[in-house]
């Protein structure tokens, strides 16, 4: 788990990578840049494998606070991909598919493990998501929910290759959100598309 006081700073070197680009920033490189916080991140952080990692475990933990925060136990299968959609539009809105370009030729071995770790847990709640809405009539009781399940996950992937989907030309979020618009619409029973587009078209989301 990342220490408090460092996610800040993790923070504010990551959006400077979008500025610069990853191979452009270094440890010894960052002290102008964070000013007194540098001996903060010191204190954590001595190599630029370690800033890389702890920058990736971040994001990932992250992406889990969404389901902590939280209580999606009896909730409907649909508010929850949409909740998941809203909440990664608000703390995800700056991914960028070059930088993961970037990250997995410079880094390509702490990349792989961030991907790795990131594929297994978002696969455990699409699978879970998948039973749930099956068993509230929302989507469809003859799907498979392996094959769906690995599709999205392909599908997730894709939308990383800055050469498929240029980051000047489609946002990350953009193309998330149509992902789960997609997955919603193959998944749905006549109800369930029913609910999910009142519920889209309402306030709330």
């Amino acid at each position: 788990m990342i220490q408090e006081e460092l996610k800040p700073i993790l923070e504010t070197i990551r959006r400077k990578a979008l500025e610069v680009g990853v191979r452009n920033l270094s440890v010894d490189k960052l002290e102008p840049m964070i000013g007194m916080d540098y001996s903060i991140l010191k204190k954590y952080v001595q190599s630029n494998e370690e800033l890389v990692s702890k920058t990736l475990e971040l994001e990932r933990e992250k992406f889990a606070e969404i389901f902590l925060e939280y209580d999606f136990e009896g909730m409907n299968a649909i508010d929850i991909l949409l909740i998941v959609s809203r909440e990664l539009a608000q703390k995800f809105y700056d991914v960028s598919p070059s930088i993961t370009h970037e990250l997995k030729g410079l880094f390509p071995e702490i990349y792989q493990h961030h991907f790795e770790e990131r594929i297994r847990f978002i696969s455990d709640k699409i699978r879970i998501n998948l039973t749930k809405g099956i068993s509230q009539g929302m989507y469809r009781n003859d799907l498979s929910i392996e094959l769906i399940a690995r599709l999205y996950i392909s599908r997730l992937i894709d939308i990383h290759n800055p050469d498929f989907f240029p980051p000047e030309a489609f946002s990350f979020q953009t193309l998330f959100d149509q992902m789960f618009e997609s997955l919603v619409r193959s998944v749905a029973t006549t109800e369930g598309l029913a609910y999910f587009e009142q519920q889209k078209n309402s306030a709330g989301f």
